[in-house]
């Protein structure tokens, strides 16, 4: 079984984050959640929901709890998700700042060589942004900024955000059953 650790933070987006614990629940993964105030405030917002009430996380750890497990590479966790990933918590992670649990997290996945997802969500970047992208992706981390396909038609908001979920599912070694792959076109 994998154990992974999904942090939500304060970008747009959390329909994302809904999505891919979805997908991850009829898997052989144990998530562990970080959400930030800034994350509780944009998931209820955007989904009326709170951290309890997303499906498949099994536990939930308070942002400044800088002894939760995750805070240790000794815990073992196999990859992180930050989806989605503020600009704010990119600096934090590119410049090696243990500020909160999200922080903290992402530096041991770093320092363990773990599989690290950023799924930054603004638009457009600034020089700043860019460096830190830059970084973190130095550091070992995955850049995977939310931008959603089309190729596989979506016919509503879940059905783009499942998709790009699956992808950021791919990139910590889930295969997603059933997620349409890009094929080719015949020219």
């Amino acid at each position: 079984m994998k154990k992974i650790i999904l942090a939500i933070t304060g970008a747009s987006g959390s329909l994302y984050a809904v999505e891919f614990v979805k997908l991850l629940e009829n898997m052989d993964v144990e998530v562990h959640g970080i959400v930030s105030r800034a994350g509780e405030k944009v998931l209820s917002l955007e989904q009326r929901l709170t951290p309890a009430g997303l499906p498949g996380v099994r536990k939930w750890y308070g942002i400044d709890n800088l002894a939760a497990p995750m805070a240790s590479g000794s815990a073992r966790y196999d990859a992180m998700v930050v989806l989605p990933c503020t600009m704010g918590t990119l600096a934090a992670i590119a410049n090696g700042l243990s500020i909160n649990l999200i922080h903290r997290a992402a530096d041991v996945m770093l320092k363990e060589r773990k599989p690290l997802v950023l799924a930054v969500r603004e638009t457009p970047f600034n020089r700043n942004h860019l460096q830190n992208m830059l970084a973190a992706s130095e550091a070992g981390a995955i850049i995977c900024p939310a931008m959603p396909a089309f190729y596989h038609l979506p016919e509503n908001l879940t059905d783009m955000a499942r998709h790009f979920a699956g992808r950021v599912a791919a990139q910590i070694g889930l295969r997603v059953a059933g997620l349409k792959e890009w094929s080719g076109i015949d020219v």
